[in-house]
């Protein structure tokens, strides 16, 4: 894609988003400004009388001497995006096909598609692979029955937990990231982001009114559990968290959990609390005892070289 034409797309992209009725927040033009600092992202867009219709924003890279387009930190998906008006199969098919041809030449290409893209057939039709992943969402239509769907061990957690700690968001991001942080200790794993990365999010975020820090401490202002919340029209999600090693028995996460839920409904007035993804065993029945439902989203790939596709079997590169 010549220079030019890159650089007049985003900047229609970014009048676009302001304008997109639905568009996820992890395909925000700031929010891909916040998260791409060690590559560059760019996006295809088709219009139709002279107004963006379809758009697919991309993270490129670089790597052992080639180009690749990968998963930026901290953003759950990005995929193909329609306007309401043309999200039909018929229209999917032809607009997909357009933005598809506009990507560049790559030697790999992964993106974690939105939920909402449940058509991935251009994609096949152009050799890319897909594999079927799953979020977990609780839908907040109505709080009574939401309560209703927590099973016996959430209730008994949050109350035990009410007891011990109070819920607030009185955190710093060193003190969050130190917190967060432990949950990959414990599995003897170094945490996937730095702490610069985290702060140039969130001043992303705070000045576009799309996030909420959560705190569980004690009387004795030990930190049990945080959580970090971020949103946009739809939904929103749980995007981080972690537990303090030392008061694990304390369940505070539950409560933390429990408040975020409560905060998208009552105070953002949203309908959906998506736990933001995690296909780990370990974690999965923590979502499903709160009620929450599978949400499947498409994980879509294609390798552009072999010698790229044989290095990274070896390597770690997603990332």
């Amino acid at each position: 894609m010549p220079l030019l034409c890159a650089m007049s797309n985003k900047i229609e992209y970014r009048n676009f988003c302001q304008t997109a009725e639905d568009l996820p927040i992890f395909a925000q033009d700031w929010y891909l400004d916040a998260v791409c600092a060690d590559g560059t992202w760019d996006v295809a867009i088709v219009k139709k009388s002279h107004q963006i219709v379809a758009a697919m924003p991309y993270f490129v890279k670089q790597k052992w001497g080639m180009t690749y387009s990968t998963i930026p930190l901290h953003v759950r998906n990005l995929g193909p995006y329609l306007i309401p008006s043309r999200r039909s199969l018929k229209n999917e098919h032809a607009l997909y096909a357009d933005l598809i041809e506009q990507l560049p030449k790559m030697a790999h290409f992964i993106q974690d598609f939105a939920s909402t893209v449940t058509n991935w057939l251009p994609f096949y039709w152009k050799n890319f692979q897909q594999t079927v992943r799953y979020t977990y969402i609780v839908r907040l239509n109505d709080m009574n029955v939401v309560e209703q769907n927590r099973n016996r061990k959430v209730k008994r957690n949050i109350e035990k937990a009410a007891e011990i700690v109070t819920i607030s968001h009185d955190i710093s991001l060193t003190e969050f990231y130190e917190i967060n942080k432990m949950s990959f200790t414990r599995q003897d794993i170094s945490i996937y982001y730095p702490l610069e990365s985290l702060q140039k999010l969130d001043k992303a975020l705070v000045a576009n009114n799309a996030r909420q820090k959560f705190v569980a401490r004690d009387k004795q202002g030990n930190i049990h559990a945080v959580g970090y919340l971020v949103w946009d029209k739809t939904r929103s999600y749980g995007l981080m968290g972690g537990i303090n090693s030392e008061f694990r028995s304390t369940n505070a996460i539950t409560l933390l959990v429990w408040e975020m839920i409560r905060y998208t409904k009552e105070v953002l007035n949203l309908p959906i609390f998506d736990f933001a993804g995690s296909m780990l065993p370990q974690i999965e029945p923590s979502r499903r005892q709160f009620g929450a439902e599978q949400e499947p989203y498409f994980r879509v790939w294609k390798y552009g070289s072999k010698a790229f596709e044989l290095i990274s079997g070896l390597k770690e590169i997603f990332r």
